[in-house]
């Protein structure tokens, strides 16, 4: 073992004078999906290109859990992202990749009809394990350098030139020198280093007349895109459950994760952040299998809203009071190939751990660790209170209990994984914000490198004491897209002044509302491509990514395969 450290060590300490001694073309800082589609574009291209993801984790959310891809439009899905879909099944197609249930087993449940469709010629369902193989092996084709575990400098790791970053470092001492920059994170991190402006948190509704920002409280209201689900039932409490440490007793203090000061006043912004969770990778097969486990940091208190929530419901009834998913069970089991499945919120009290991520977008690493940490511990004593706690009603403790964590996806021994599902973080904030006008197409830009086209969706931001004494979830924003819309150039661009040679595929411009739709996997993937063109067309010019010429990047856009404009517009 000591041995295999002081290797290691050296072959790192090898990486890193290597990374200091060279200079790329394009510098992708964040290994998520739009990273990794915005460096293997960059690639094809005939540019020198590093990948850099500070953890220890590749692909973000789409090998972290998030299986069940949310689309929209199928339509809207070009180039490298299709690619990838495509790949994905036509691993599937191999009967190899079937180990615990055969293809016909997995395709005959009901819930993958509408994503896996017969003659569709991509699979948008899939294991993490599968994604992570396939995004490494389009990573070694396209032959690019990865840097993994390097963590910007924050507070000196960008230098600049005027608006143009020359290099940037890393706590673990690489430089890297470049002529663009992509900031591929969900954090924006490398954005926020270099000076560009940016928000977190919700807008007013006032900041740029909308209607579906800042606080949500009411529980129903009507769009110009049809009726809005907020606090819909399927992601609230039933109707009286107290809130109290005490039941009925005001004196006794709060329960835990409530906001005594209620929830502020209706379309008023503030900088609280949609809830984040993991996305469970859970499979019910016993030789696969983890069973959940009780953690040693167990608080009973975090999950007595859990046990209320039954006990309130009509004759325990909870089925009666919620409109889809599992009718008794508090989350949202998608199936995965492979008898797996992905796991996420749903119902009062879930697998987000609301409220606890205020500080995330700004907090330093330790501190992004020691959330992500508190997420996973509350997450793991959720499922092992649904398993096994003799409060919550037999009925489901007799269907969680059959599931557990697989032993064949991820690295740790516990079988969770250790991506967190950042929902959102940080915006930038450039000379286009995309806001619900988009989403409604009641403006459309004039420049788009992609589309999107999935709900405009918020989790929850905080729990609260309404005005019957009774506890509630605000927050939840779920208000459907009519049909794609185009995402513009400028919104992926800081203002020039700030920094001519950066690129944001992921904290796009936008504000809270609209980002809640843009915020998706695949239009990441989509984003990532485009902006790798657009820097390579400003190498090519020697312009500054605020001066090429859409007309010109437009064309290199289509002819690599993206979608900008619906067929029947």
């Amino acid at each position: 073992m000591r041995y295999y450290i002081l290797v290691s060590s050296f072959i790192f300490m090898l990486q890193s004078a290597f990374a200091q001694a060279k200079d790329y073309d394009i510098c992708v800082y964040g290994g998520t999906s739009a990273g990794i589609t915005a460096a293997i574009e960059a690639s094809r291209l005939g540019k020198s290109v590093v990948l850099i993801e500070p953890t220890k984790h590749l692909g973000g959310l789409t090998t972290g859990g998030l299986g069940a891809t949310d689309i929209g439009n199928k339509q809207a899905i070009g180039g490298i992202a299709r690619e990838f879909y495509q790949r994905i099944k036509a691993y599937y197609r191999k009967p190899s990749s079937w180990k615990w249930q055969t293809p016909d087993e997995y395709m005959s449940k009901k819930t993958n009809n509408w994503r896996n469709k017969p003659g569709e010629d991509a699979m948008w369902t899939f294991e993490p394990s599968v994604a992570l193989k396939i995004y490494q092996d389009m990573i070694n084709e396209a032959q690019i350098v990865l840097r993994m575990g390097e963590r910007l400098d924050r507070k000196q790791g960008v230098r600049k030139a005027g608006n143009v970053i020359t290099e940037i470092t890393t706590l673990e001492g690489g430089t890297y020198k470049a002529k663009m920059f992509i900031d591929a994170t969900y954090e924006g991190d490398l954005m926020a280093a270099a000076g560009v402006s940016y928000t977190y948190g919700r807008e007013s509704n006032g900041k740029y007349g909308e209607t579906l920002n800042g606080v949500q409280a009411n529980k129903t209201n009507l769009s110009l895109t049809g009726l809005v689900s907020r606090n819909a039932r399927f992601h609230n409490f039933v109707d009286g459950v107290d809130p109290y440490v005490v039941k009925g007793d005001p004196s006794s203090g709060l329960l835990p994760m409530i906001n005594p000061d209620g929830p502020g006043v209706e379309g008023q912004g503030d900088k609280k952040i949609q809830a984040y969770c993991f996305r469970m990778t859970l499979t019910d097969v016993p030789e696969n299998r983890i069973p959940f486990e009780k953690p040693k940091t167990y608080n009973e208190q975090y999950y007595e809203l859990l046990f209320r929530n039954y006990e309130a419901a009509p004759d325990g009834r909870i089925d009666k009071m919620y409109g889809y998913g599992d009718p008794i069970i508090p989350w949202i089991n998608t199936p995965m190939p492979n008898r797996k499945t992905d796991i996420n919120n749903q119902k009062g009290l879930s697998t987000n751990f609301i409220g606890q991520n205020y500080a995330y977008p700004e907090a330093d690493y330790k501190e992004r660790e020691r959330i992500i940490a508190a997420h996973r511990e509350y997450q793991k004593g959720l499922m092992w209170t649904l398993a096994y706690h003799p409060r919550i009603p037999k009925q489901v403790r007799d269907e969680v209990s059959r599931w557990g964590t697989c032993k064949d996806e991820y690295e740790r021994e516990d079988g969770w994984q250790e991506q967190l599902y950042i929902r959102e973080a940080r915006r930038m904030v450039s000379d286009y914000v995309i806001t619900q006008h988009d989403c409604e197409r009641l403006r459309v830009a004039d420049d788009p490198i992609g589309m999107a086209a999935y709900t405009m969706d918020s989790h929850m931001v905080q729990r609260y004491v309404d005005a019957d004494g009774f506890v509630r979830n605000e927050g939840n924003v779920a208000c459907r897209i009519k049909k794609p819309y185009p995402i513009s150039y400028r919104a992926i661009i800081p203002k020039q002044e700030e920094c001519s040679n950066l690129l944001v595929p992921v904290c796009v411009s936008s504000s809270h509302i609209a980002f809640g739709s843009i915020r998706m996997e695949p239009v990441f993937m989509v984003l990532g491509q485009s902006a790798a063109v657009a820097a390579v067309h400003a190498i090519n010019e020697r312009k500054p990514v605020q001066e090429i010429s859409y007309a010109d990047l437009k064309i290199r856009l289509e002819a690599n395969g993206q979608v900008l404009r619906q067929e029947k517009d």
